[in-house]
């Protein structure tokens, strides 16, 4: 089993907790305010107050023998003395919530394996559905491409996926289809699969290969 130990209790912090329990992760949560640890106590493994700035505390919980630590303070300066003390402690995976592009830059220079921008992130998937009705979700993956979930234009309903040949015709390849009547997931489609009015599709391309699909 996954073990991580998740620092601050913050919004996004307890539901990272909660959405790791879910998945059969073993999390452990840290934060100095006794509510806040109150409240995600019955939720994970282990719920400790301590500050993520204090390096005993941190040497005393184990933290060596985890999967990573996730920080996320919401001050910026506990934020980098907590991350320079886990890179200290040669913790192998140290992911960083970000408060800003500057802040980012200050956890990575310092050790932060992994660095996640959650508002920007939201924002940008946001603006995606609010411009792109038929979009769903919007995943970026490397810079320029992206994964998608899109209602059907009406030009691919009742064709198959070999009639549409996405990747010929617009340089997309269809990854996952949902089929929302029956909750059923087909991985990687046959070319016989014919498209309803009830499915969303996950697409995986360019950008702005993907953007021809989504203006259609």
């Amino acid at each position: 089993m996954k073990s991580y130990a998740i620092i601050g209790m913050s919004s996004f912090g307890l539901f990272l907790s909660r959405q790791l329990t879910e998945e059969g992760v073993s999390v452990m949560a840290i934060d100095a305010d006794e509510d806040r640890i109150e409240k995600i106590k019955a939720y994970v493994d282990k719920a400790v107050v301590a500050k993520g700035t204090d390096r005993a505390a941190l040497d005393s919980l184990g933290l060596e023998s985890m999967d990573g630590v996730v920080v996320c303070l919401d001050d910026l300066e506990e934020s980098v003395l907590t991350t320079l003390h886990l890179k200290e402690m040669k913790i192998h995976r140290i992911v960083g919530k970000s408060l800003s592009e500057e802040h980012g830059k200050i956890l990575e220079r310092i050790g932060a394996t992994e660095v996640v921008f959650p508002e920007k992130d939201l924002a940008h998937r946001l603006a995606h559905s609010l411009t792109h009705e038929n979009i769903l979700d919007h995943i970026p993956l490397a810079k320029g491409y992206s994964i998608i979930e899109i209602v059907p234009p009406d030009e691919f309903l009742r064709k198959s996926l070999a009639q549409l040949n996405l990747r010929k015709n617009y340089g997309v390849q269809v990854i996952v289809v949902k089929e929302m009547l029956t909750d059923n997931v087909v991985l990687v489609p046959m070319g016989d699969y014919i498209v309803k009015d009830s499915d969303v599709l996950v697409l995986m391309g360019k950008n702005k290969d993907l953007k021809k699909i989504q203006d259609l």
